[in-house]
């Protein structure tokens, strides 16, 4: 059974992307939110920026896009995880709990960072992301 390498020369790029070197299909693209973008749970505002970016992906699949926001406009109320990931086209992941008010944990694995991505995916340092179905996200004009 012969099998089919594929490279960057074998597949169309994406204008604009960073692709993963070892599968260009898997791909890419960020882009600024021209908008004011909030992050709430339960009233409480998690994130408020106007400097936020939003990330295209696809990979298996086409993923939802994710709004990734600078750490300076997100709730210092996060606490980091033990918890990780890898990802071959944006790095290591690491994970934030949301704690109470009396020290327990609201939510668990509520958002994530890339606190050093790979090179490909720099813009990505700093950033940090909320999980859609645990939070509201408001997005309203300048």
């Amino acid at each position: 059974m012969e099998t089919t390498t594929l490279t960057a020369e074998t597949v169309t790029l994406v204008e604009g992307a960073a692709h993963n070197p070892a599968e260009p299909r898997h791909f890419m693209r960020i882009k600024p939110v021209r908008r004011r973008v909030r992050v709430l749970r339960d009233g409480a505002v998690l994130a408020d920026s106007t400097a936020a970016v939003r990330l295209l992906e696809v990979g298996r699949d086409l993923y939802d896009p994710v709004i990734y926001f600078p750490r300076d406009d997100v709730t210092d109320a996060l606490k980091k995880n033990a918890h990780s990931t890898h990802c071959p086209l944006k790095g290591d992941a690491v994970y934030f709990d949301l704690p109470g008010m009396s020290g327990g944990i609201v939510a668990e694995k509520i958002a994530w960072s890339y606190e050093t991505p790979l090179d490909f995916a720099s813009e990505l340092a700093g950033l940090v992301a909320f999980y859609g179905d645990a939070v509201t996200v408001e997005e309203a004009p300048l």
